[in-house]
């Protein structure tokens, strides 16, 4: 292990937060945490056509909300800031330039249309999507397939050009990976990747390089998905001179949607679910994406069920604190195959939490979507009396509106429909004393009020049991909630008789 450990998630400021990225944050912080380490945000705004201004700070949002803080950021600062890509820009130049003069690396002048002309003439049937590298390159406006003088006069004349890695030809690259074992690459099967962009931008590949070295990361997690560009990764290491210092890498499992393909937003769309963390709305294309902390996830939850998304802990245990899963991380307990996400499951996660959690710790999440539904919350008191009442009942924290809302005023509509087929006079007349009776009553308590109750049914020779679901619809509006004297006893006397009023001239229409 190496001595300081340290890790980073390193994400393009472009869209929202996909809940594979914050796995990916999840594991390089109870990584770095288990440790000792330090966890470092770093923002990757090289490619500034796709830059989106809110996306920085959304990703911020997220880390708090997640309770993953960095302890390196640009907005903390840190021994090695700046640490956002665009203003570290002119250090990435000198090092490009250093790559060309040793011969690892090449300018290149093609303009677009040149680049489309090689797609299209170099097509074969073997080969049906050429590529800028081994078999094109010497083809090509570069300054490996012209002479130094025309290569001088193009810069010179302040022609545009990138700079491009030149792979080796029949090399195999290898790297050790904390999840796969030994992976190995041939490189004829790897373009020229731009390096240095004609904006002097350099693309991930030469900043994510150059920012671990200058920043002494350790350990690179990122997702399966950039397993490919390990080989160039691995090479400029090489070239650079800073082969001893390249990180451990784990590159870790997609998260697959409900059909086996790699979790996207279409399966958001398509089965119901968020795959946000939380909402996000791309002005650029005016589409709207919901977040799991809107849908009524609990931040504990969320992250609870990310954990289990490709790692295992080797036990039983499913539920979590973010403390007992820096205690229990083990990289080597990561699979390498897909994680399959699944929405049930995730939903039981949360109704868990909700369980677990005191009144206390959800009065601000509660408070928040209950203010957001348009309801008038009572005293803090009440509340968690509230809260705690109907908690088991919820699954998602947006629950609590159906399930607490009628405590905070009367329903809306009432299910006279489940009334009805059993409703007579007998009943009627029971009501009505029973209206009578709580109007003098002067111990407004659950037990005084279940005694009144029963002692009216017995007189009526009624059962208690034919007459709570008429008498639980008029208070909650639904065949749900808890016990119904508690319910009565909480909204008091005036409510009480009001409800069961209402519902009675319904009925009587």
């Amino acid at each position: 292990m190496h001595g300081n450990i340290r890790v980073r998630f390193a994400p393009s400021p472009t869209g929202g937060l996909h809940l594979g990225g914050v796995r990916t944050i999840l594991f390089n912080y109870l990584f770095a945490k288990k440790h000792g380490g330090q966890f470092v945000l770093r923002i990757e705004d090289t490619d500034q056509t796709r830059y989106v201004a809110e996306a920085e700070k959304y990703i911020q949002d997220c880390l708090e909300w997640c309770g993953l803080l960095p302890d390196e950021s640009p907005a903390l600062g840190g021994p090695f800031a700046p640490y956002r890509q665009s203003e570290r820009k002119p250090m990435y130049r000198e090092y490009a330039q250093k790559l060309v003069a040793q011969g690892n690396a090449y300018v290149a002048f093609d303009t677009p249309e040149e680049l489309e002309h090689m797609r299209q003439s170099f097509k074969t049937q073997e080969n049906p999507s050429p590529t800028y590298g081994h078999e094109t390159r010497m083809k090509m406006k570069n300054s490996l397939s012209l002479n130094n003088d025309d290569v001088q006069s193009l810069l010179s004349a302040e022609i545009p050009y990138v700079i491009r890695i030149k792979m080796p030809e029949n090399v195999t690259v290898s790297l050790e990976d904390a999840i796969r074992g030994t992976v190995s690459f041939q490189t004829e099967q790897v373009d020229d990747k731009v390096l240095l962009k004609a904006d002097g931008m350099p693309t991930y590949h030469l900043a994510v390089v150059v920012d671990d070295y200058l920043m002494k990361i350790t350990h690179a997690f990122r997702g399966e998905e950039w397993l490919s560009s390990a080989p160039v990764h691995v090479l400029l290491w090489k070239y650079l001179g800073w082969e001893k210092e390249m990180p451990v890498w784990a590159h870790l499992p997609l998260i697959m949607g409900p059909d086996g393909a790699k979790l996207s937003k279409r399966h958001g769309n398509k089965y119901g679910f968020p795959i946000f963390a939380m909402n996000w709305t791309d002005e650029k294309k005016n589409e709207f994406t919901e977040g799991f902390r809107e849908r009524g996830f609990l931040p504990q939850a969320f992250i609870n069920l990310l954990a289990l998304l490709g790692w295992n802990p080797g036990t039983e245990q499913e539920i979590f604190t973010l403390e007992e899963l820096i205690e229990q991380f083990d990289l080597s307990r990561v699979h390498s195959a897909g994680a399959q996400f699944d929405f049930e499951k995730a939903k039981w996660f949360n109704h868990e939490w909700i369980k677990r959690l005191s009144a206390t710790e959800l009065l601000a999440d509660v408070s928040h979507t209950l203010k957001n539904a348009g309801l008038n919350l009572p005293e803090q008191g009440k509340l968690l009396h509230i809260i705690e009442m109907v908690k088991d009942r919820c699954t998602l924290v947006t629950d609590f509106v159906l399930q607490a809302g009628y405590f905070l005023q009367a329903p809306h509509e009432i299910d006279t429909a489940s009334i009805k087929p059993k409703w007579d006079d007998k009943k009627v007349m029971f009501f009505c004393e029973l209206i009578l009776s709580l109007e003098l009553n002067t111990f407004w308590e659950k037990e005084a009020l279940e005694t009144v109750f029963k002692e009216i049914a017995a007189a009526n020779t009624l059962k208690p049991g034919e007459l709570m679901l008429p008498y639980r619809i008029m208070l909650v509006g639904g065949k749900f909630g808890p016990g119904v004297f508690d319910i009565a006893a909480l909204i008091g006397k005036d409510e009480t008789i009001g409800r069961i009023k209402y519902t009675l001239s319904l009925l009587a229409d």
